[in-house]
């Protein structure tokens, strides 16, 4: 009777399940391919939510720190199509509501901005004009201040603007260097916005993206010409700057407050607008990104259950197609212990190997979120770790089963000529 073999070292084991995996190459990768879609699904849906995590992070500045928004709406809204009605049905914010509201807040609040937009207008100078995409914002001579804007050229609207309705306008810079290049200036120059004519008067200065959304392309007239010739009926939003962080929840309450007289609630009434907070945003945020991460864990989890079941399948196959070559080993002194280990190795290879490859995928598409958001590379680490975790449970909860019949082969059945 032949002596029991020593234990082989790891680093033989990895070899000789290389080599076992590398006989049967296709079906090696058709098995890690499932493990590699499920990875791939939950690391480029996290990817791509931690930039636009990031991106939200960054555009609460367009807000900024002591400033808060009235709409008609909220900024997202979920649930049927009757929570949605609720939302949309109410009566809009009207300009003389709006003027109402900023003389009960007289005195409360730093600044006070009116604003209406309609996205995707082009803008025309002579043979030079812009995508179809600029926004065209109706505001009044406060819309600046609230909104953090700068004057980077001429002036901002004035009062006499906005009471006499001037087809005046003020440029976004991204505007503003696409149709005047560098030393052509715009100031008195005549533009086209859609169908009407108006006269350039200021530049702002550049602000940058805010949700992967430029804040330079835009195009300010006066709110009240806005609504002569655009559109009368359209909804505003009123942009309110409190005078320090410290007034901020005594402003918001009073923002509130005279809203309700400005709209004519009566104590009864709940309120029909909704107040937009830079934590309002990131709450809306959040709601999405829990849906969005749900939908793909449960995605992932059935791709890699579904992978693992096709794991210890294969690894059953290749006990019985190694039936022999187990025998002979046993039949030389091949401990149990070194088989099951092998056969552990071997899927633990396959899963780890799809778990790199849907990784890389993973991230490599995620970060196409990034680059749009115009934000570095983004390398989710918990979710990477995570991965790896799981691949390796996988690996070897799936091939446990397979290795331990392996080992548990009767040297003298497994020799038996079939």
């Amino acid at each position: 009777m032949s002596k029991p073999m020593k234990t082989i070292p790891p680093g033989e084991l990895l070899q000789q399940a290389l080599s076992s995996l590398g006989v049967n190459r296709l079906r090696s990768w058709l098995t890690t391919l499932g493990v590699a879609v499920g990875v791939f699904s939950i690391i480029s849906v996290m990817t791509a939510l931690d930039a636009i995590d990031k991106s939200v992070e960054s555009g609460l500045t367009s807000l900024g720190a002591n400033t808060f928004q009235i709409q008609k709406t909220p900024a997202t809204v979920f649930g049927s199509g009757h929570s949605r009605n609720r939302f949309i049905n109410r009566k809009d914010i009207t300009y003389r509501q709006a003027q109402a509201f900023r003389k009960l807040m007289q005195g409360k609040a730093k600044n006070i901005g009116f604003i209406i937009t309609r996205p995707a207008i082009q803008a025309k100078y002579g043979n030079r004009s812009t995508n179809p995409d600029v926004t065209m914002t109706g505001g009044d001579e406060q819309f600046a201040a609230s909104n953090g804007y700068d004057i980077r050229e001429g002036r901002n609207l004035g009062s006499g603007d906005i009471q006499y309705g001037r087809n005046m306008v003020v440029l976004g810079g991204e505007v503003a260097d696409r149709l005047f290049p560098a030393g052509d200036s715009p100031i008195g120059r005549q533009i086209r916005l859609n169908t009407g004519v108006y006269t350039v008067i200021g530049v702002f200065a550049k602000k940058g993206a805010a949700f992967g959304q430029s804040q330079d392309n835009l195009a300010l007239i006066p709110i009240t010409h806005y609504l002569d010739h655009i559109d009368e009926k359209s909804s505003l939003s009123i942009t309110v700057e409190a005078f320090s962080q410290k007034e901020y929840p005594a402003t918001l309450d009073q923002a509130v407050g005279a809203m309700r007289l400005a709209r004519g609630l009566t104590v009864s009434e709940a309120n029909d607008f909704d107040i937009r907070t830079n934590d309002s945003l990131i709450d809306s945020f959040r709601d999405i990104q829990r849906i969005i991460s749900s939908g793909a864990f449960i995605i992932s989890f059935m791709a890699l259950l579904t992978a693992g079941v096709g794991i210890m399948n294969i690894m059953l196959v290749s006990v019985t197609e190694r039936t022999r070559e187990i025998g002979i080993r046993k039949s030389i002194g091949a401990p149990r212990s070194s088989i099951r280990n092998q056969f552990l190795i071997e899927a633990l290879v396959l899963s780890l190997t799809g778990g790199v490859i849907g990784i890389a995928a993973g991230v490599g598409a995620g970060n196409i979120i990034a680059v749009k958001l115009n934000l570095p590379m983004i390398f989710p680490w918990l979710w990477i770790s995570i991965s790896i975790t799981v691949c390796s449970a996988i690996g070897m909860g799936f091939g446990i089963f397979p290795a331990w019949k392996a080992a548990g082969l009767d040297p003298v059945e497994a020799l038996r000529p079939k």
